[in-house]
């Protein structure tokens, strides 16, 4: 799934070359995405003038001077720019014909992305406004983390994979942070120090700002805006690992199952 450096890998990638120019017509394939896409959307969209793209989250936010169309990519969307006289495949849902003679093309093979519109502020969207800070703002850090958890029993993998305490923190980059700030997954996240919240909120920082240097985590349905795959996943410590020497102590990295989720970790150097 498309995670936070993903999509601001997509972002940074799209940005130079849809910002300034006008979306000459839209072309809708399917509209039965995770929500319908609406079936004014084309009009909406037609002659607009690209502002600014934006991301919360793990949203993708288009401003025109029309209004702002908000893209989420699911568990198997991408964003690619193709030529004009590039055909679209099966999965290709979505069109924008831009005045540079280039395409924004959306595929979703599992149509679980969305390609919302909204006309006043897209962060007071229902979808965005329960968010919780952002991970690499200044908002984030290990006092809220702290006083965020107080009474909470969930363990400490699912309270900062929720993203109403912070977001963008998806599966792999939270077991790789609790790694890096030696806290066991399962661990109740009232239980832990503030001390331990403030390695942990700087671990979450360091991984996810490494991640977008590095173009995002390669998965079998991402390309960046690019083209290129990220390259983030050579990098893991324990995600997938399973097995495999602990990178600091040696010991075998074990997996368990917390909220559904796969989760990764070593026993001697996570307490």
């Amino acid at each position: 799934m498309p995670e936070l450096p993903e999509v601001e890998t997509t972002r940074r990638g799209l940005g130079p070359h849809l910002e300034g120019h006008i979306v000459r017509s839209a072309t809708v394939r399917q509209r039965r995405l995770r929500w319908p896409i609406d079936r004014g959307f084309e009009k909406r969209i037609a002659g607009a003038e690209i502002l600014r793209l934006e991301r919360r989250a793990k949203y993708l936010l288009v401003h025109t001077d029309r209004g702002c169309a908000i893209w989420h990519l699911g568990m198997s969307g991408s964003l690619r720019l193709v030529e004009a006289d590039c055909p679209p495949e099966k999965h290709d849902h979505v069109d924008w014909t831009l005045d540079s003679g280039l395409i924004l093309r959306y595929r979703d093979p599992r149509r679980f992305g969305a390609l919302l519109w909204t006309g006043g502020d897209p962060v007071a969207h229902d979808l965005l406004s329960h968010l919780g800070p952002e991970p690499l703002s200044d908002d984030f850090h290990g006092d809220y983390l702290f006083q965020r958890s107080r009474g909470r029993r969930q363990s400490v993998k699912t309270f900062v994979m929720d993203g109403r305490i912070v977001v963008g923190v998806g599966n792999i980059y939270a077991s790789e942070s609790l790694f890096l700030a030696g806290i066991r997954p399962q661990t109740p996240a009232g239980r832990i120090s503030r001390a331990r919240y403030w390695r942990l909120a700087d671990a979450i920082k360091r991984v996810l700002a490494r991640a977008i240097d590095d173009g995002g985590t390669t998965l079998r349905d991402f390309i960046g805006g690019d083209g290129k795959p990220g390259y983030f996943a050579q990098q893991l410590n324990v995600y997938g690992r399973a097995g495999d020497p602990c990178p600091k102590c040696g010991a075998s990295v074990r997996e368990a199952v917390l909220g559904q989720r796969s989760t990764f970790f070593c026993n001697r150097c996570q307490r």
